[in-house]
């Protein structure tokens, strides 16, 4: 599992590369993908500074040619790719001409990555970097009614369709010669079947997918309800449905409909974390506020004395200042929590100070 500091540590270092622009096509980019053969990134690169010799400006060429052989030097010195790979940027960054300040930056990212690249121009390529900042949420989606049910995932942005299911329910015709009773026994122990295969394969799909965040649940009428209440679905599943919503189709297009109807749980899910530590800090700070701290001077000295049980920094608090009470709690066992600046409640951290911590005691 990613883990929240290492995607800041990441998105940190992205922001900084971000800034910089080469006076020419002299910025390097590499990419080396998780298990690929160290060798075979330097013999290329070898052959990139050979390329390099044909380049017409000679201030360009050195300082395209610099670029690579430190990472080339870089590669030779670490022969092993990190599990995940290795993403490498290096050149001059220097804003005055002919006073080079050339620079290498080297990430192992957070998570597999299996892109092979190289290129060269005036800005760094990070876009398979910034894609891992990018939400990786899993929602369940299933959309049912008494004849069908269908099974889908959001990822991202992206809707998968994993599963269709068709129940065989008879519809709403006279059998001939069977009692409208008996003919009703048999529909329901169909239905009962059909959602009892609804549970198996939800059980199937959304069971051990460790990133899935909930479930939501659409379809016409009372069917869902119905559904979760009689399908014998298991409890742990049970538990991660998030919402119900009337969908009027139960289909691939009903499965489009669903997260539609559910855009208001999708955003508010994501920020409910920092809303309900924001609740608890404002809260201490109304009833118990001796337990609190909300100036860099008092949270620092409640630091130092182990006293900090909560850090909250805004994100638009300095990032070195961050880093450093970052690393002091966690070196007294403090949990830190980061709030951005999205919502009413986090401006309103950051204009009290866009720092404050809840204390295990009262350091007075």
């Amino acid at each position: 599992m990613v883990e929240e500091k290492d995607l800041r540590e990441l998105r940190e270092k992205l922001e900084e590369l971000e800034k910089y622009r080469g006076r020419h096509t002299e910025l390097i980019t590499v990419y080396v993908p998780a298990g690929h053969n160290m060798n075979n990134v330097v013999d290329q690169l070898t052959a990139e500074v050979s390329t390099a010799e044909n380049i017409k400006s000679k201030t360009t060429k050195t300082n395209v040619i610099s670029a690579i052989e430190s990472i080339i030097r870089y590669l030779k010195m670490n022969r092993n790719i990190p599990v995940n790979g290795l993403a490498l940027f290096s050149g001059n960054i220097s804003k005055v001409e002919g006073q080079p300040d050339f620079k290498l930056w080297v990430i192992s990212p957070p998570q597999p990555m299996n892109v092979k690249y190289y290129r060269c121009d005036q800005t760094f390529m990070l876009d398979p970097l910034t894609d891992m900042l990018q939400a990786k949420e899993v929602w369940g989606l299933i959309t049912l009614d008494r004849k069908e049910a269908t099974f889908g995932i959001l990822e991202g942005k992206q809707i998968k369709i994993l599963r269709h299911l068709t129940s065989g329910v008879p519809g709403k015709i006279r059998a001939g010669g069977q009692s409208a009773a008996r003919f009703e026994r048999l529909t329901e122990g169909f239905v009962k079947e059909f959602y009892r295969r609804v549970s198996d394969s939800a059980k199937e799909l959304f069971f051990d997918m460790p990133k899935m965040k909930g479930i939501f649940l659409g379809g016409p009428g009372s069917t869902k309800e119905e559904w979760v209440k009689e399908g014998q679905l298991v409890t742990q599943l049970r538990e991660k449905i998030k919402a119900l919503k009337d969908i009027g189709y139960v289909d691939e297009q009903g499965i489009e409909m669903l997260v539609e109807a559910c855009k208001d749980e999708l955003e508010k899910e994501d920020i409910i974390k920092e809303k309900k530590v924001l609740e608890k800090f404002f809260l201490a700070l109304a009833k118990t506020p001796e337990k609190t701290a909300h100036t860099l001077e008092k949270i620092e000295i409640a630091l130092e004395n182990g006293a900090v049980d909560l850090l909250i920094i805004s994100t638009s608090f300095d990032k070195q200042k961050a880093k450093e009470l970052e690393e002091k709690a966690i070196s007294i066992s403090a949990e830190t929590v980061y709030i951005s600046t999205e919502t009413a409640e986090g401006i309103q951290f950051k204009n009290i100070s866009g720092i404050g911590a809840i204390l295990r005691f009262s350091i007075g």
